[in-house]
């Protein structure tokens, strides 16, 4: 069983998967945004002179370090706002139900949540050259609820997920068939 503060957590409900992203995802944006840290220095080489021949000397120094000071501040923060994302977009699967938790921004986060028993179809989608290769993508999960489908984005090994969601949401509908019939049963004697 995995540790992790399920909000509203239902009476006897376990967690069996916790999905993120995969690593890749991550190492693609500290990639892209490690290039970008680097574009100043190249940019220094390449047309420092010129630039500190436009400004006047006693302006020249402190210009630049004003300019580089925000340009990695902005860089930090990107960084730090990519990570976050990747880290706190989390879906859960447990026993009794699916809960998508999407962190939308720094400040703005969306939790849907979707009983077992409503889920009608799982789809698994591979897109592209590193998705197919890394074994990542997309599941999709088709319900009768008001919110028409849940996506897992980019998550590890997609059909190895959607099998065992499809599992799992039949082990469920079996559980509450049988519970149902009981009490039938029960009522009936009463």
């Amino acid at each position: 069983m995995l540790k992790f503060y399920l909000l509203h957590h239902l009476e006897n409900e376990k967690i069996i998967m916790l999905l993120r992203r995969h690593w890749f995802i991550i190492f693609k944006k500290i990639a892209l945004w490690t290039i970008v840290a680097i574009l100043p220095l190249i940019f220094y080489f390449v047309a420092g002179d010129v630039l500190v021949g436009l400004l006047p000397p006693d302006l020249a120094y402190p210009i630049s370090i004003l300019f580089i000071s925000i340009y990695y501040l902005y860089i930090w923060l990107f960084m730090f706002h990519s990570f976050v994302d990747y880290y706190l977009d989390v879906w859960i699967v447990t026993t009794e139900r699916i809960v998508n938790i999407e962190q939308k921004g720094l400040f703005a986060r969306q939790v849907s949540e979707q009983k077992l028993y409503r889920i009608q179809d799982v789809t698994s989608e591979l897109k592209g050259f590193f998705s197919t290769i890394l074994n990542y993508g997309l599941v999709h999960i088709q319900t009768a609820g008001e919110k028409p489908r849940f996506i897992f984005k980019e998550i590890p090994d997609p059909q190895g997920v959607a099998k065992k969601i499809i599992k799992i949401v039949e082990e469920n509908k079996k559980f509450h068939q049988l519970m149902e019939k009981e009490d039938k049963i029960n009522t009936r004697n009463q």
